[in-house]
């Protein structure tokens, strides 16, 4: 409840404040990724990009890449979480078995691991 609160407290906001920035910047600059052009190069005319389209392409760049980047370092406890969910989807799959063998005793080991599992 507290995260969806927040979350729009922060959002909602920081959304209003993209909005106005981009309203604000619309007029053209021209973009140039070669760093030994020189002045006389940039300002010649040609065609523009509106200033805050180049703002949001950069932030959307960054955030993808912040999320392939997380992504890859969450590969090995996601490795790890498909281990132990096998593993325990094998053993529960074992112990249903055992339950379901016939001429077991109520009395045995499998009670008590009937109660071991009621601890969690």
């Amino acid at each position: 409840m507290y995260r969806r609160i927040i979350g729009w407290v922060v959002l909602v906001p920081l959304c209003a404040v993209l909005v106005i920035f981009a309203l604000a910047n619309r007029q053209l600059v021209v973009l140039n990724f070669n760093p030994f052009v020189s002045v006389e190069q940039i300002t010649a005319p040609g065609y523009g990009v509106p200033l805050f389209l180049v703002l949001y392409v950069v932030l959307l760049v960054g955030v993808l890449l912040g999320g392939v980047a997380t992504w890859f370092s969450q590969g090995e406890h996601r490795r790890r979480e498909r281990h132990w969910r096998r593993e325990a989807t094998a053993l529960g799959s074992e112990l249903e078995a055992q339950r379901k063998t016939p001429g077991t005793n109520p009395s045995n080991s499998l009670s008590e691991v009937d109660d071991l599992m009621d601890l969690r």
